[in-house]
């Protein structure tokens, strides 16, 4: 289980993100549209000043029930070794542990 200081943590940093999605996805649109150099460094400037956590770069994909960071697949938001087990468990209807 992870910390609840790191779950919290990425939860604040989605918050962020979702706001400041608009804003950040419009300078960009700028960036690409004014022909001049000067004006691009002033809307990058823009940009920069933008909270560092608002930036989707920066979210993790997180287990849905440990809160683990690595190893997520994406289509169940599980982790490797939690999807495992429900697998095993017969939890996830549809999937099936592969045999060779």
């Amino acid at each position: 289980m992870a910390k609840k200081s790191l779950i919290h943590r990425e939860k604040k940093r989605q918050k962020l993100e979702q706001k400041y999605h608009l804003i950040r996805r419009s300078l960009k649109k700028e960036i690409s549209k004014v022909p001049s150099l000067s004006d691009k460094w002033k809307i990058h400037g823009k940009l920069q000043s933008l909270p560092r956590n608002s930036a989707p770069t920066r979210l993790h994909r997180r287990c849905f029930s440990t809160g683990r960071p690595r190893a997520n697949y994406r289509d169940f938001g599980l982790s490797g070794h939690i999807l495992r087990e429900m697998v095993q468990t017969c939890l996830l209807p549809g999937a099936r542990r592969s045999s060779w």
